[in-house]
């Protein structure tokens, strides 16, 4: 599997979120995401991509994409995502060691920095096409992406 930075365009995200506290492991998120999924279904919403973002407080912000209107209830707030211009690589973490991926992605981004092709770099996610613990093909082609100024 090759492994390749590039520098795109993200689309914007409609989704709704839960925190996640507590030091990272290997399962830092996953009731929040279950519980937004069952939020989801009740709630007869279509769901999407599912998004991590570690936050400056050190916790873990999941999001499930989702197009339809409900409710917030019981913790989970609708948030919109803002299209915006991102570093991005996909990978699978069973091949590749994602701290490999991030140490590389954010050497790569201080180059782009030293040649002014990006201004700014901004906070990073992790994007999945599905449930990353029970979707084998969501898991394999994890997308980490970092968002730039250009």
């Amino acid at each position: 599997m090759a492994v390749d930075f590039e520098l795109g365009k993200a689309p914007s995200y409609r989704i709704a979120t839960l925190v996640a506290k507590g030091k990272w492991s290997e399962n830092i998120g996953r009731a929040e995401l279950q519980k937004l999924r069952t939020w989801a279904s009740e709630n007869k919403l279509k769901t999407g991509k599912v998004i991590f973002r570690w936050r400056p407080d050190e916790t873990l912000e999941v999001g499930l994409e989702a197009k339809g209107n409900a409710r917030s209830t019981g913790g989970i707030r609708w948030r919109t995502l803002p299209a915006t211009a991102v570093a991005r690589v996909t990978f699978d973490p069973d091949l590749v060691s994602p701290r490999i991926v991030y140490h590389g992605l954010s050497d790569w981004l201080r180059w782009r920095k030293k040649d002014k092709e990006v201004k700014s770099v901004g906070s990073s996610r992790e994007v999945y096409r599905g449930d990353p613990w029970t979707d084998k093909s969501a898991w394999k082609n994890t997308s980490v992406e970092i968002i730039v100024r250009r």
